[in-house]
């Protein structure tokens, strides 16, 4: 019994380690990207959304180092180099539409949602560490559903509907393009305690209510 509660412990400090980093990594990348996108964005208004959620990237990703480095599992990387780069890559080639439907629905809302299934299994400690990035994803993904809505606005209803329905098909390959990566996403959610199941279903749950979001008051 004791052997298997140590069992039990390590793998769960290991795949939690596993997904800190992985995390650290993406909100890395977000920084990043949306720092890139500043001096292309439409208007002042986008600009100084872009530049308040690098400010909060930053932010989260030093509340994360200093937590993966009190957790003790290591910190090398799980996304390697090149998918680093390969990520970038994608969203430096988006029109304004195409970034906020990818960054803001698919990575924030999609992956912060997926983050959040955490907490309740989580250590104290890292639940401390997720508290204030959450927090402040809440604000990006409003930001993102927003400046959509904004965009709809000015489109024939025609162009708008063809536009709503494509954005699952998009979230769909960017999602497939995560998994071709290799990394074993099933197994360390599983290792912490998550039903990877129930998961997916929950996230199926929050990609209909965003796209409600972004649709609904176009409809009102």
């Amino acid at each position: 019994m004791n052997l298997q509660r140590q069992h039990n412990e390590a793998a769960y400090r290991d795949a939690m380690g596993r997904l800190l980093v992985l995390y650290t990594q993406v909100d890395d990348l977000i920084m990043r990207a949306c720092a890139e996108r500043i001096s292309t964005a439409p208007d002042a208004a986008a600009r100084l959304g872009l530049a308040k959620q690098v400010g909060d990237e930053a932010r989260h990703v030093v509340i994360q180092q200093e937590w993966i480095h009190k957790f003790g599992t290591g910190a090398a990387a799980v996304l390697a180099g090149p998918q680093e780069q390969a990520i970038l890559a994608h969203f430096r080639s988006l029109g304004w539409l195409d970034f906020l439907i990818d960054m803001y629905l698919c990575v924030e809302a999609l992956g912060s949602d997926a983050v959040e299934q955490l907490v309740p299994l989580a250590d104290p400690g890292t639940r401390e560490s997720l508290r204030i990035p959450l927090q402040d994803e809440l604000d990006h993904i409003q930001f993102g559903i927003t400046r959509l809505r904004e965009e709809l606005v000015r489109m024939s209803p025609e162009t708008r509907a063809n536009f709503l329905d494509g954005i699952p098909a998009r979230i769909d390959r960017l999602t497939e393009a995560f998994h071709a990566m290799g990394i074993d996403v099933p197994q360390l959610f599983q290792a912490v305690g998550a039903d990877y199941g129930e998961l997916c279903t929950r996230l199926l749950d929050r990609r209909r209510q965003v796209l409600r979001e972004v649709a609904e008051p176009l409809a009102a």
